[in-house]
């Protein structure tokens, strides 16, 4: 039996802000939700476990997130979004359906947009105090009207301030993060089969756009980015260590030897047998 709250806000008319409904789910193993679309902004906070979005962006393709306990999604007014709970890890999560007249700046304001929808805190502190208010809504669902839509500005007011873009954009760092995001999962998974598409949905981005900061700001594609530091990674072990060329090409992502070889000969000019010779680094004896 899942834990489930769910409560139908009663409509007030609240002009710059309402609510319209919201809730609490500890999911079951790939539970699954959608395709559907909503009429309001749709906010969801992962409390625990991990699952994936897939939703369109601005240009009505669909996208594919990874999101994990700590962050969020926004699904927005009329795009179309699937959301399902990992198979082993399936998430909880709570939610807040709102709109109102200030609702697109304020989400605006917090860097969240069809083409970035998933939710990144830059403080804890302050996510810890945006969770507090989702979870106090969602379990005082007969508290006043006045009383909840209350707890709702300060949701706002913690999603805003806590949200990763909002906190960097005003230096110009939103770029450097997600790029520092990417790198770092690079150089953690070089060895594993890891794909532009993974690294875009470690960092929450949708794969057009990741691909055109990651160039503006490394000057290479991500994927010639990644070809080049496994590339640097297999010469050093060449270099160093006495493995096998297919054990190398295994260290580095290449399970087949023959692929391995092809790229790192496209890379240096020589197969990776005559770079060893020309370049090892005898044993000191």
């Amino acid at each position: 039996m899942s834990d489930f709250l769910f409560s139908v806000f009663p409509n007030e008319n609240f002009v710059d802000l309402g609510l319209y409904q919201f809730g609490k789910e500890q999911c079951e193993p790939a539970h699954s939700f959608g395709p559907v679309s909503r009429n309001h902004y749709l906010f969801h906070y992962v409390l625990s476990g991990t699952g994936r979005l897939m939703a369109n962006d601005s240009r009505g393709q669909t996208q594919e997130y990874q999101i994990k306990s700590g962050q969020g999604f926004m699904i927005f007014p009329r795009q179309i979004n699937t959301y399902i709970a990992d198979q082993d890890l399936p998430w909880e999560y709570t939610w807040i359906e709102f709109d109102g007249l200030r609702a697109k700046e304020i989400i605006e304001l917090a860097g969240l947009t069809p083409d970035n929808p998933v939710y990144h805190a830059s403080s804890k502190d302050l996510r810890e105090l945006m969770k507090d208010e989702m979870l106090y809504i969602a379990e005082h669902g007969n508290e006043s009207p006045f009383h909840l839509i209350g707890h709702l500005f300060l949701f706002i007011d913690y999603l805003s301030r806590s949200s990763v873009t909002m906190h960097l954009s005003s230096s110009g760092k939103v770029r450097d993060f997600y790029i520092k995001e990417a790198l770092n999962y690079i150089e953690q998974n070089f060895q594993n089969d890891i794909s532009v598409e993974g690294i875009a949905q470690f960092c929450g981005l949708n794969r057009t756009y990741f691909g055109r900061i990651f160039k503006g700001a490394v000057g290479k594609s991500p994927q010639e980015f990644l070809l080049s530091y496994r590339m640097t990674k297999a010469a050093e072990l060449l270099k160093l260590t006495e493995l096998s060329i297919g054990d190398v090409g295994n260290a580095v992502g290449y399970p087949n030897q023959l692929h391995f070889s092809r790229a790192f000969k496209n890379t240096y000019g020589v197969s990776p047998r005559e770079w060893r010779n020309q370049n090892r680094i005898s044993p000191q004896g």
